[in-house]
């Protein structure tokens, strides 16, 4: 009875049993999302679902994060698997009977609160996993690390918070974990199929400010000053040759955008000031840097040219998340087994970006993608994550709470302590 085809069987059992609870703790978390670092309700209700497991709980790592320890019967090796747990400031549009009403403040603004990006599913998905491996303790070889995170849409204005936070407080010792397991929940992406990619597999995600200063006058005399609004706009066009034109386009893909511009009051004033703010997505560490010189030299000899000055910031977030290639192509058979071969396919680089990243930095680990979206919807028709419109199809879910407990399982099994 205790084969190795036995217990996956057992298993996938004990998965599916809980997938009605598990859509219950997703719509609860849903009607009520939390802000990073603000994430005390979600947090203390995974801790007693934790506690009621019989795992070793620990509760205020990196300010509201989650770890549990579950440690089986047989002697193996240590295996983490990552939820994350904090929402957006995102007014919902989405017609739904547990659709969230939450309104807070947020770096001084009123703002909605959603699970814009599915970190709702993320988190019930792990709970259930949890549950369904407790269920097999006498059974596992080896020990699994539960991590629930705060604050991977980044902790507000002069906080920190989010994986690099957890990594500091020691989410990756005691006992320390050989392989790293997250999922992301994916508009676009069909129910029933999984992506995944070896390598480089999300972007890094860096913010660039530029302050262009130049000469306030008349708006009918531009003469008599130095206009930094049309020098913007030519920053603005610039920057984009930088990944059209000066960098290898056939090595990784770069993506240089300006989300914001804000200069000036009124029609007849030509003002002193215009800040850009915008956001650098890369692949590779070396073209990271080099783009980041290529924004200042850029920026700062425009405007030269034109009699001003370009004061140009970039703000190193989040690396980029490269899968290990020899995990995932030890586990790729695992989710071709989960959800079959078909459904399992090579997905494109993501340009989004994860701070999952900071634990593949410290081990290798393994994140991949799985479909929420109804099959039939049309692309175009479809809400990306973070619109207010993102909507999850909920049968989608069963298979990524089969896949993360069949990818910690097969790693544990597979591996001698």
């Amino acid at each position: 009875m205790n084969s190795p085809s036995d217990l996956r069987t057992r298993l996938d059992t004990l998965c599916v049993s809980l997938e009605p609870r598990m859509l219950a703790w997703r719509r609860d978390f849903h009607a009520h999302p939390e802000l990073s670092n603000r994430e005390f309700r979600t947090a203390g209700i995974v801790a007693a679902h934790l506690r009621a497991l019989g795992l070793e709980v620990q509760e205020k790592v990196a300010h509201t994060g989650v770890v549990g320890v579950l440690k089986g019967a047989l002697p193996g090796p240590v295996v983490a698997l990552r939820a994350d747990m904090d929402a957006l400031p995102v007014a919902e549009e989405v017609d739904l009977p547990f659709a969230s009403r939450v309104r807070t403040e947020y770096n001084g603004a009123e703002v909605g609160v959603m699970h814009a990006c599915g970190h709702d599913a993320h988190t019930a998905i792990l709970m259930a996993v949890a549950e369904a491996l407790a269920g097999l303790r006498a059974q596992l070889p080896g020990t699994v690390k539960f991590i629930f995170q705060p604050a991977e849409e980044q902790a507000p204005k002069g906080e920190e918070g989010g994986a690099k936070l957890m990594i500091e407080e020691g989410v990756l010792q005691n006992p320390a974990p050989a392989a790293i397991f997250g999922l992301h929940v994916i508009a676009g992406i069909p129910v029933g199929r999984i992506g995944y990619r070896p390598g480089p597999t999300m972007a890094s995600s860096d913010t660039m400010r530029i302050t262009v200063d130049g000469c306030q006058c008349h708006g009918a005399m531009p003469w008599m000053g130095t206009d930094p609004i049309v020098i913007a706009s030519q920053v603005v066009m610039g920057l984009q040759t930088i990944a059209s034109r000066q960098v290898d386009v056939t090595h990784e893909p770069s993506i240089i955008t300006v989300g914001a511009i804000h200069g000036g009051v009124r029609d007849n004033i030509i003002p002193d000031r215009v800040e850009l703010l915008g956001t650098i997505r890369t692949f590779d560490e070396d073209m990271r840097s080099d783009i980041a010189a290529r924004v200042e030299r850029t920026a700062s000899h425009i405007a030269q040219a034109a009699g001003a000055t370009a004061k140009v910031e970039v703000e190193r977030g989040y690396d980029v998340t490269i899968n290990h290639p020899a995990l995932t192509e030890q586990m790729l058979p695992t989710l071709q087994r989960v959800a079959g071969d078909e459904a399992v396919f090579l997905s494109p680089k993501l340009t989004g970006a994860e701070d999952f990243s900071r634990y593949q930095q410290q081990i290798p680990g393994f994140f991949f993608f799985l479909g929420i979206t109804d099959p039939a919807t049309p692309q175009h028709q479809v809400a990306s994550n973070h619109s207010p419109r993102f909507r999850i199809e909920e049968n989608g879910l069963l298979l990524g709470v089969r896949a993360m407990a069949h990818l910690a399982w097969d790693y544990l099994s597979a591996r001698p302590d």
